[in-house]
């Protein structure tokens, strides 16, 4: 009886099954598959000896990465722009969650949301090939209104360390803050329109409104969506950096992901690639234990 009825649930979603299995596919094939290439971290690899053929040589590259100057820097570095980016992605679409709210012209309010959130679509070789044109110090556009409006000189906001952080952080946040806003406004949607009204009645006026109802019931979803960010802190955003870092900023720009590309693929040092790539790995899975264990703590937010 019970082997019948699953029989009959399996024919009635097959449909649904079939849809998720491209994205399984995929996932098997490119996060699964390269799996068995963590033991490089391990062996002195040779790609001509392969797996079988390079030596074993235990947590020798472990120890280089604390004991390298260029990994503890790497290391701060993603862990600063990471941190700085978390932070701004959360409070810029919380606020502009609150001000879009307040908009009482629907018209309005789509058109403005529908042109926050474009941007979230474009590839970083695009918006990297469209900073390196603005921000070009020899005739940028934003080179120009800096000169002819403040009398300010050409900077180099990309040859720059601290520059280069600001401009990574900034653009990172134009670009993404319009696709948080969502998860804000959707929080706003379920907030029961009864409390306005009782509000209104007691004389509150839009503003308290705001600071004694939107805000209180907004919380816990900021509370949720920062604490699952904290599985990012490692993870600044190897697709911008990559289109715009230079050697002029690694200083203060390279981040792990940029350092194990030149490391393992430009370099040719496999091994020590891998085994920094591992220990951030290791790390952000920690860390999003730890975010998923705080967000169920503070806000009861569980996924199973």
């Amino acid at each position: 009886m019970h082997s019948s009825k699953q029989k009959w649930n399996l024919k009635r979603t097959w449909p649904l099954h079939s849809m998720v299995l491209p994205g399984l596919v995929v996932l098997l094939i490119f996060q699964y598959g390269p799996m068995p290439g963590i033991m490089m971290a391990f062996q002195d690899y040779k790609p001509y000896t392969g797996f079988t053929g390079s030596e074993w040589v235990g947590l020798d590259h472990f120890r280089e990465i604390a004991s390298f100057s260029d990994t503890k820097q790497v290391i701060w570095n993603t862990f600063v722009i990471a941190s700085l980016k978390i932070v701004f992605q959360l409070v810029t679409p919380f606020l502009f969650a609150l001000l879009l709210n307040e908009v009482t012209k629907v018209a309005f309010k789509r058109t403005v949301q529908t042109l926050v959130y474009l941007p979230h679509f474009m590839s970083w070789v695009i918006l990297g090939g469209i900073l390196l044109d603005i921000l070009n110090p020899q005739g940028g556009i934003v080179t120009q209104v800096l000169s002819s409006l403040f009398g300010i000189k050409p900077i180099f906001f990309l040859g720059d360390g601290n520059w280069f952080r600001f401009v990574v952080i900034v653009s990172d946040v134009w670009k993404e803050f319009g696709f948080g806003t969502i998860v804000f406004l959707a929080a706003l949607a379920g907030i029961n329109g009864e409390l306005y009204e009782a509000a209104v009645v007691d004389g509150a006026n839009r503003w308290k409104q705001i600071i004694h109802i939107t805000v209180p019931l907004l919380l816990p979803m900021a509370i949720v969506v920062g604490t699952l960010s904290l599985g990012n802190i490692l993870n600044a955003g190897f697709d911008q950096i990559f289109n715009l870092y230079n050697p002029l900023v690694y200083d203060k720009g390279d981040i792990i992901d940029t350092y194990v590309y030149r490391m393992a693929l430009l370099s040719g040092q496999f091994s020590f690639g891998t085994a920094v790539g591992l220990f951030k790995a290791v790390i952000s899975f920690v860390l999003i234990v730890i975010a998923y264990r705080l967000a169920y703590k503070f806000a009861d937010y569980r996924i199973f």
